[in-house]
């Protein structure tokens, strides 16, 4: 592969890489996206000719290689899809990379519609049959996949039915989520006369200057406030879609479809909630009384949340920086890890610069694994960018490592996949930590981390109540845009605590979230993933032989291995009640840390 293009943001940040999607297809033009459409489509008719209907007979040899030709279909369309949606992101404000994404998902849509009796009729084979398929060696590790999809049988309707939802997909979620996102990017917020994107305002919120940090909190709250029956109407639309296909489907809750895909239990994600709202006191309202203490007040203005402190150490630092910086932490820990990071950088694999119509925050796309993941950052410089890079780069790694898996078993449940993203975070920190040795600067990265980690957990959680404030009256009516506000405002003071101060703007600051949007209830798999990695990561510091070699095995399992089977060789068990408290305690001992070092 060629070597990365690289562009200029600030000229203090260095060269910033730009990632080659050539890996995928050349350009939207590539003739390989037409054969391989044409491929797709004989491949989705010959196999619906092949096995519809005719189940019942079938083989463990037989079933073996139906899922492989079902699994490179898939795999086929998933390449183009990633080229699509990748390329949308890069920007979203053009036309053509729009139609060229909904097009192609038409496309992509219409031939799985061939396919959609496939999964349907091999979850109503009678259990002993199944059984027997999956007892068969002759299934390979299909036999996992077969498992995890008998999870949905209780909840799969008929193959018209499905089929339908499928088709209807493009012109009804999926037309509110481009919506969304084409808005978002398009929209402009006022500040100091300047009109900034929304990952440049939000940026702004962490700037040392707390006049601009106000001004910003005045601008996303006034800008989103002018947009906010556009994004209620987004909201209503798609929580009551998402209500009418859990009636039909039978889940017991707005959550119940997120934890199954999740392969966790309801027991273990209920307790993760209970135990971080239990905690709030403990964590973001001690801490942020502390902050407002170091700000010379009783009371945080909302946009002083995550304010560099006072005496932070505000440098730039520049890309290559961040590169080395990030490299050597996870070569630290392992040399293999290093190595399965360092070709994000050479070989075009991150697209770093902010620039306007490119989608704001931070992203791993794994593509396919005949491919490689690609990641999207909006790197600006700050010691927080860094973590991001950090953040990202381990999706990016644990995705290459799981691809060996095969396309169906690389993919990892959310709540798994924030493991090695967090624990990236978490070898960059500690890597700055013992770096530093300037009490006052060390104060000041200890506590940009527990903030992160508060962001991480307890604000992720706090929307997530939100989330299932909101889906729960929406199944009662539609709400008002004023409720959406003041749900927001109740999960809100109820997470960060009485040390802080709102105004009437940040009520609207819930409908810029895109994770409310594309994927209800994803957020808790950030605060799962903290705790958990968190638990992993004091197991590492008691020095336990062999802790990198069976971390890089519990990667490369992918998703073909529930949660318990992963955490075994490490001590840890997720439905243990108190495998949540030791993870929460370890933010909580940070901020104890920084109470003493005040005091």
């Amino acid at each position: 592969m060629s070597a990365p293009d690289f562009t200029e943001n600030d000229p203090k940040l260095g060269p910033l890489p730009v990632w080659d999607l050539s890996a995928l297809y050349a350009s939207p033009d590539d003739p390989k996206i037409t054969q391989d459409f044409e491929w797709s489509t004989s491949e989705a008719e010959a196999f619906g000719a092949r096995w519809k209907g005719r189940l019942e007979t079938i083989t463990a040899t037989e079933l073996h290689g139906a899922i492989e030709v079902y699994e490179a279909i898939d795999e086929r369309l998933s390449r183009i899809m990633s080229y699509a949606g990748l390329r949308h992101a890069g920007d979203l404000t053009d036309a053509d990379r729009g139609r060229f994404m909904q097009d192609s998902q038409e496309k992509a849509i219409g031939i799985t519609a061939n396919l959609v009796f496939f999964e349907l009729e091999l979850n109503s084979l009678a259990e002993d049959k199944i059984a027997a398929l999956q007892a068969d060696p002759a299934l390979g590790t299909y036999s996992v996949w077969l498992g995890q999809l008998a999870r949905w049988r209780p909840y799969q309707l008929s193959e018209d039915m499905e089929t339908l939802l499928q088709e209807k997909s493009s012109t009804g979620s999926g037309a509110w989520n481009r919506l969304f996102d084409e808005t978002m990017a398009e929209m402009r917020f006022p500040m100091d006369g300047k009109e900034l994107t929304s990952a440049e305002v939000l940026n702004m919120l962490s700037s040392t200057d707390r006049a601009k940090r106000k001004a910003a909190g005045e601008s996303i709250g006034t800008t989103l406030g002018a947009n906010k029956r556009l994004f209620a109407q987004i909201t209503n639309t798609l929580a009551k879609d998402k209500a009418i296909e859990d009636k039909w489907r039978g889940y017991a809750k707005p959550i119940s479809s997120r934890n199954l895909a999740n392969e966790v239990e309801d027991e273990v994600v209920e307790a993760l909630i209970t135990a971080v709202r239990d905690a709030y006191p403990d964590l973001s309202h001690r801490y942020y009384a502390l902050k407002a203490k170091w700000f010379g007040s009783d009371k945080l203005d909302y946009y002083d949340r995550n304010a560099p402190l006072p005496d932070s150490d505000n440098r730039m630092i520049p890309w290559p920086q961040a590169e080395s910086t990030v490299l050597e932490a996870y070569g630290e820990f392992s040399p293999k890890l290093a190595e399965v990071a360092r070709p994000f950088f050479s070989n075009g694999w991150i697209d770093a610069p902010a620039r306007a119509g490119k989608s704001p925050g931070a992203f791993a796309h794994p593509t396919v694994p005949s491919a490689h993941p690609y990641l999207l950052l909006n790197y600006q410089g700050k010691t927080r960018d860094v973590m991001t890079l950090a953040h990202e780069l381990g999706h990016g790694v644990h995705q290459r490592l799981a691809a060996e898996q095969g396309h169906f078993l690389a993919q990892t449940p959310l709540t798994l996949a924030e493991t090695a993203s967090v624990f990236g975070e978490m070898l960059t920190f500690q890597k700055l930590l013992r770096e530093t040795t300037d009490a006052k600067t060390r104060r000041a990265l200890l506590a940009s981390k527990t903030e992160d980690m508060l962001n991480t957990v307890v604000r992720q959680i706090s929307m997530l109540e939100f989330e299932r404030a909101v889906h729960n009256e929406r199944r009662e009516g539609e709400i008002a845009v004023e409720r959406l506000g003041e749900i927001w405002m109740e999960t809100q003071r109820e997470s960060l605590g009485p040390a802080l101060n709102f105004d009437e703007g940040y009520q609207w600051f819930w409908s810029y979230v895109p994770h409310f949007i594309h994927s209800p209830f994803y957020v808790y798999a950030y605060a799962f993933g903290d705790c958990l990695v968190n638990a992993l990561y004091a197991v590492y510091q008691e020095g336990e032989e062999g802790f990198a070699d069976r971390y890089l095995e519990m990667l490369s399992a992918g998703g073909s291995k529930h949660h318990s089977e992963l955490l075994a060789p490490f001590g840890l068990n997720a439905t243990d009640p108190g495998f949540w408290k030791r993870g929460l305690d370890m933010i909580a001992g940070f901020v104890t840390e920084l109470d003493d070092m005040d005091g």
